[in-house]
């Protein structure tokens, strides 16, 4: 599939905020479901010694690849479903390995960050790991932990990190998938996208920062107007896996609106089926 390289202006960043919802809004358990999935999946992962962690970190560029894929069937009126997670692997040699190479390099990337966060913070993070399953019982040196002055600094590292590492491979997966791009060219391409249209995604990040602040604020208001701010926690579960679904369904948009010749349009009434053309 041909794509090209397009410029938008920073009020986009909201609409892909808005068209993820809207498209959300008509297969909620759906995509709800889907996210689970992962979730489950990334859990049994995680049990396996010494290559758990990797293994889940190499996963996410596939997980946001199928959640573009489902969001790409359900706007054509088709099914969401998980297998739909390994699609895009069941394509020919050359993407099946551009996307497993892609894998492995976030995966090492973002090992490599982490463990970069834990040294400057001197291994605050991996003791906090390992006190947070206490609870309470370990409140105390939970504080002293987060009082370190190493720890301010690993986050922002990590976050500062994190960022950087996310604008090449923001659209990479999908360019390889949809594109036929090689690893290289689809990093490069995914960055100078970002940048060209670095105002969107500006508003977008800014986008989500309220809908999670007003949520946050909204909910903990209204509940304890209502007198249940016990209800909180259990708020918290199906809120995280309905904002996360929501998140990786606007991964499309960015997509959509950042390159041309995509698979599927949206027009400012209603969804549409792509243009032949």
């Amino acid at each position: 599939m041909a794509l090209s390289l397009k410029t938008v202006n920073a009020p986009h960043g909201a609409r892909w905020i808005a068209d993820a919802w809207r498209l959300y809004m008509r297969r909620p358990l759906a995509f709800t479901a889907l996210f689970a999935v992962f979730l489950f999946g990334a859990l049994l992962v995680s049990l396996v010694p010494l290559l758990g962690s990797v293994v889940q970190m190499m996963a996410l560029p596939l997980l946001s690849l199928g959640f573009m894929v489902a969001s790409q069937s359900a706007l054509l009126d088709g099914p969401v479903h998980p297998r739909q997670f390994i699609e895009p692997l069941r394509t020919d040699a050359t993407r099946r390995r551009a996307l497993l190479i892609l894998c492995a390099i976030y995966g090492v990337a973002v090992v490599f960050i982490l463990v970069l966060v834990d040294t400057v913070s001197d291994s605050a993070f991996s003791r906090l790991q390992q006190l947070l399953p206490k609870g309470e019982a370990a409140q105390a040196d939970i504080d002293a932990i987060l009082a370190e002055p190493g720890v301010a600094t690993g986050a922002f590292l990590g976050l500062s990190l994190g960022v950087a590492l996310s604008v090449p491979f923001w659209h990479a997966p999908a360019l390889v998938h949809w594109g036929g791009h090689s690893v290289a060219q689809a990093l490069f391409s995914s960055t100078v996208a970002l940048w060209r249209c670095k105002g969107a995604f500006f508003v977008y990040a800014m986008g989500w920062v309220v809908v999670m602040v007003v949520f946050g604020v909204g909910t903990a208001l209204l509940l304890s107007l209502l007198g249940l701010q016990q209800l909180v926690g259990l708020i918290g579960l199906p809120a995280g896996l309905m904002f996360s679904a929501v998140f990786y369904i606007s991964l499309l948009f960015t997509f959509n609106d950042s390159f041309g010749g995509t698979p599927v349009q949206v027009d400012d009434d209603a969804f549409t089926r792509p243009d032949p053309g």
